[in-house]
């Protein structure tokens, strides 16, 4: 393989992520959030800056670089604007001790931002503006009650991090809270393990979004994952705040995160947003899919979730219209989490009900005392979905493992199953069941249904917009939904193109 002589690669572009939830901007992309700020700010010697997650230093640097250039005129002497740069306008707190080193060796070209190799004079302290301290979590019932970290990963020696994030755990450091800040930008950790089943964890990225506003800079802007469009852990308070909030002006999602952080999977996507304080209407949307980026100009709350196709939009609106089921949704009929009781880790039992386990266990049974039937279900056909069909998978264009019929079951009257499953329907008739998996299985329904996936996990309230037919007679088929509903031929190829 030949080498070239030249190639000069930028350190912070070969960085090894921290991890899946801590995950360093490329300086592409880190330019990209930039270019959105209007270009007079830097050649403002007034205006300040604030990274309150700071990993790599790359947002910092990057500002320092373009206030370099910009104030040039301002301050001739190129050392003399330096120092007031970095003493006056760029300001970061780090999330690690690590990050914060790291971060002051891309600043100052030192880990001390008065050793002898900084580039900065005038700092009498080794941290300079990018600040880092030891912050302790405040534990009750086992978690955080400010970030929902749990106490048995969290709560550590002296020589651990402890992942209490200064910035939404702490005041602010009182030369950095006493300061008005015109831009506050960059890319917080997404969650933290709060103790639940499994691998459980909280968000965390919307507690920056939430403190940074506090602070009401002139702008602001950072990358999250997208999840927070139509799912995540105890965002929905958040979510509605985002859509409501007419000062997010620009809206740039990824479905693919490795379109951003290579060789990173996040599900669901990532996503950038612009706000600003003093400009308020409708938002700037740019959607990639396969290097495509989709450009529309829309209100953000039109739905209680997101949808970030603006073309599935007017195919929803259709689909709800003119469905002849008095707006009743497929919501209606899923079944909630533990639709009889029964817990993912239930232990089969050699008699009693018949019961639905995880697929490598199968049909064993349950007893009766523990199962429970508030929807009566328990006497009526019924067909079983998997509530985590897709497994981690972001590409939507491929086959969803749920629509097949070795992941589903029709379970007989008298059987019940544990939360391994949801009951999609349940139906006095076998004919009628067989009917209405159909309807799920029409690349229509599936289309629908994945407007508001955006993780593994699928529950009831992500078939909102698949409407109820009511009675379910026959098989239905795409052709017959597309001139039920006016599906236009368009319309159709942008389905067909997204679920295989």
């Amino acid at each position: 393989m030949l080498i070239n002589p030249n190639y000069n690669p930028d350190v912070l572009s070969c960085l090894a992520n921290l991890s899946s939830d801590e995950v360093f901007t490329p300086p592409k992309l880190a330019n990209e959030i930039l270019d959105l700020l209007p270009p007079a700010i830097w050649s403002d010697p007034q205006a300040t800056f604030l990274d309150p997650a700071c990993k790599s230093g790359i947002f910092l640097r990057e500002i320092a670089r373009r206030l370099n250039t910009g104030l040039e005129g301002a301050i001739p002497d190129q050392q003399q604007r330096l120092n007031h740069i970095f003493t006056r306008q760029v300001f970061g707190i780090a999330i690690t001790e690590l990050t914060a080193l790291l971060s002051r060796r891309s600043l100052y070209c030192s880990k001390t931002a008065n050793g002898r190799y900084s580039v900065a004079e005038g700092f009498t302290n080794d941290q300079g503006n990018i600040r880092f301290a030891r912050v302790e979590h405040t534990w009750e019932n086992g978690r955080c009650t400010l970030c929902g970290a749990s106490k048995i990963e969290y709560d550590r020696g002296e020589t651990l991090e402890t992942h209490a994030y200064l910035f939404t755990h702490a005041s602010v450091p009182k030369e950095i809270a006493n300061m008005k800040f015109d831009v506050i930008i960059g890319n917080p950790p997404y969650q933290l393990s709060d103790g639940g089943f499994g691998r459980s964890a909280s968000p965390i990225y919307h507690q920056f979004i939430r403190q940074a506003m506090k602070l009401m800079p002139r702008y602001l802007t950072m990358i999250i994952p997208s999840r927070w469009f139509a799912g995540g852990k105890g965002l929905d308070e958040f979510r509605t705040e985002m859509l409501k909030d007419r000062r997010i002006r620009k809206l740039v999602d990824f479905e693919n995160s490795s379109d951003v952080f290579p060789g990173v999977d996040i599900a669901g996507g990532i996503c950038y947003f612009f706000w600003e304080r003093d400009s308020q209407g409708p938002c700037e949307v740019t959607n990639f899919y396969n290097g495509e980026g989709i450009v529309s100009i829309r209100q953000l709350d039109e739905f209680d979730i997101f949808i970030r196709h603006s073309r599935a939009i007017p195919i929803i609106h259709k689909a709800l219209e003119n469905s002849g089921s008095g707006n009743k949704r497929v919501s209606e009929l899923i079944s909630p989490r533990k639709p009889f009781g029964l817990p993912t880790n239930y232990t089969p039992r050699n008699k009693g009900i018949p019961c639905w386990f995880k697929q490598r266990i199968g049909l064993k049974f349950a007893d009766p005392a523990d199962v429970q039937d508030d929807r009566d279900l328990l006497g009526k056909w019924k067909l079983l979905i998997p509530p985590a069909p897709i497994a981690g998978q972001t590409d939507f264009s491929k086959p969803i493992a749920f629509y097949y019929d070795a992941n589903t079951r029709i379970a007989k009257p008298g059987e019940c199953c544990t939360e391994t499953w949801l009951v999609a329907c349940a139906f006095d008739t076998l004919d009628e069941v067989l009917s209405f998996r159909s309807y799920l299985y029409t690349k229509i329904v599936r289309f629908l249904l994945l407007q508001t996936v955006m993780s593994q996990h699928v529950t009831r309230e992500n078939f909102q917009f698949v409407p109820h037919l009511g009675k379910y007679e026959g098989e239905y088929t795409d052709e017959m939904l597309v001139g039920r509903w006016g599906i236009t031929p368009e319309e159709w190829q942008f389905i067909d193109s997204r679920i295989a």
